[in-house]
């Protein structure tokens, strides 16, 4: 066991039995012509952690632990996308609309695909998830049971919607979270800093957070 300097207390990393989650760093939730903007959203609040959650991949990567990805898409034909989920808002594109970088948050369109300097290499695993949570009717605890994997490092976006739904999600299902502070954003940094204050709070009643450096630091020398 390695310890990893955290809030609101050191976490305890089994090297043996972690992974890193990215959540949803795509296109269209960073770039100009994505669902992202046509929220009303200024993308370059989240866009602007693309660094920091290269360094922590690339910190997973060399120390050889597990890293999945997630992308928020649905179905060409629209058929797992709810009413509720395509009404909600006021954006100028909905999902499945024709935008600047193809079809809204549809799978296989170009907007819809993780950032290039963030893509999965080979072996890493991807989930194609139509909900904000990345289990919501995804393989994705069946994938980390039969890897024996027990607790998950969290990064990407946003920090209060997916990132946290998720890690309730996993929480409830006994996963051990932590969530990268550098590695997580929100269009809205307020959110951020609430979200960051409710995982932990009450002796980590959800999870823990961590900065990036001490996350490095940690599972190299774990």
């Amino acid at each position: 066991m390695a310890e990893i300097k955290a809030d609101p207390f050191p976490f305890r990393l089994d090297r043996g039995a972690v992974a890193l989650i990215v959540i949803d760093m795509q296109r269209d939730f960073t770039e100009e012509g994505g669902f992202g903007a046509s929220l009303g959203n200024d993308v370059t609040c989240v866009a602007k952690i693309v660094p920091d959650v290269r360094r922590l991949i690339e910190g997973f990567r060399a120390a050889g632990l597990p890293v999945i990805h997630t992308m928020e898409c649905h179905r060409p034909d629209l058929s797992d996308l709810p009413r509720a989920k395509r009404e909600r808002g006021n954006p100028r594109l909905r999902i499945g609309d024709e935008g600047p970088m193809g079809r809204i948050l549809i799978a296989g369109e170009a907007g819809t695909a993780i950032l290039p300097e963030l893509a999965p290499v080979d072996g890493e695993t991807v989930i194609e998830k139509p909900g904000k949570g990345a289990f919501h009717a995804t393989p994705l605890d069946d994938i980390l049971k039969e890897r024996r994997i027990a607790q998950l490092v969290f990064a990407g976006v946003t920090t209060e919607v997916c990132v946290q739904t998720t890690m309730r999600e996993a929480n409830d299902r006994g996963y051990e979270c932590l969530l990268v502070e550098e590695a997580t954003a929100s269009y809205f940094p307020e959110f951020k800093a609430a979200t960051l204050a409710m995982v932990r709070a009450q002796g980590a009643i959800v999870g823990w957070t961590a900065h990036l450096a001490d996350v490095l630091r940690g599972i190299a020398h774990a």
